[in-house]
């Protein structure tokens, strides 16, 4: 019976999500499961320069996992060649991938899997199944969308998926300091592995209908331009903007360095696929791109002002490296 009166509950925002006519799942990895389940996938190519979420994923899958080099501009090397029948998992790695790419990567390898957790914006390309992650561009708990070329017929009846008990960091973070909240954070991540295939839950979509997606990309496009300006001339790779930056990245041998001297001032560059720092031999392409490039935030909580600022002490101490290009 439905309840009527009492306490406020939050209110149901009136606005549209950017990616409303996807499927709308829990999880970016458990919209994997489900897309390996449902495409019938016996053999998926990973590349070795991934996160140990999506194989951890892979294990709980009846399929077989191969494995592809990843060259430095980001795409397979050309020496892969995946055997017929099989799928190819190509990560969109900063945005470098664009869809006339994904298109060339569709005729030469014939089913692929498209991950733009890194690029929330770039639509998907008919007929090409494509996840997305919510919360790596947003402040939210949890929530992916998933572009299958037809929606399975399981989807209506998977169940709903709950994220209240997944807000506390990310509220006390908007009163307090992300330090405060960091274990909270950790907790709820480590919770995920366990997560089987559901729905997005009631709260996540609400919280995505109350987006403002022009202003976020806008002032991300901004963003990265300003540090572009800045730290073009020291970054040790050349990256194309995509359309809407997830972060900038921003090549140096000392990043290692660097980010600890950043966080002592405040500013927290992570350090995407640990994994493959810690099981890649360091003579490999993906060991040196996991290792030597810094993710630097460009997103819409910031102004110019807060880019000018990072920039400034991101060279001061890469000088005092001596790492100066």
């Amino acid at each position: 019976m439905k309840e009527i009166g009492g306490y406020f509950q939050m209110e149901t925002l009136n606005g549209k999500e950017y990616h409303k006519s996807l499927l709308r799942l829990n999880l970016g990895r458990t919209a994997l499961l489900y897309a390996l389940e449902e495409l019938s996938v016996k053999v998926l190519y990973l590349p070795r320069f991934i996160c140990d979420s999506v194989t951890s994923v892979c294990e709980s899958w009846d399929g077989t996992v191969k494995w592809y080099p990843v060259a430095r501009d980001f795409l397979p090397s050309d020496s892969f060649v995946p055997q017929p029948g099989s799928y190819v998992y190509l990560i969109n790695y900063y945005g470098q991938l664009t869809e006339e790419k994904i298109i060339s990567l569709k005729k030469k390898y014939g089913n692929i899997l498209v991950d733009h957790t890194h690029d929330f914006f770039q639509r998907p390309v008919e007929g090409i199944p494509t996840l997305y992650s919510c919360r790596k561009f947003f402040g939210l708990p949890d929530g992916s969308y998933l572009y299958l070329p037809q929606i399975p017929d399981s989807y209506e009846s998977l169940p709903k998926d709950s994220s209240s008990s997944r807000m506390s960091h990310i509220l006390g973070r908007y009163e307090h300091s992300a330090s405060d909240h960091y274990q909270d954070m950790l907790d709820t991540a480590h919770d995920f592995y366990k997560e089987p295939v559901k729905r997005m839950s009631a709260l996540t979509e609400n919280l995505l209908r109350g987006i403002d997606y022009e202003t976020a990309a806008r002032r991300r496009v901004t963003n990265y331009k300003v540090l572009d300006s800045l730290l073009s001339a020291q970054n040790g790779m050349t990256f194309s903007m995509p359309q809407v930056p997830f972060v900038y990245p921003f090549y140096t041998k000392q990043a290692a360095v660097l980010k600890k001297k950043l966080s002592a001032e405040k500013i927290f560059v992570p350090t995407y696929w640990n994994n493959v720092i810690s099981q890649c031999p360091s003579d490999c392409t993906e060991w040196d791109l996991a290792s030597h490039i810094m993710p630097l935030p460009v997103d819409q909580r910031y102004q110019p002002e807060d880019m000018e600022y990072m920039a400034h002490i991101l060279l001061q101490h890469l000088q005092e490296t001596g790492d100066v290009l």
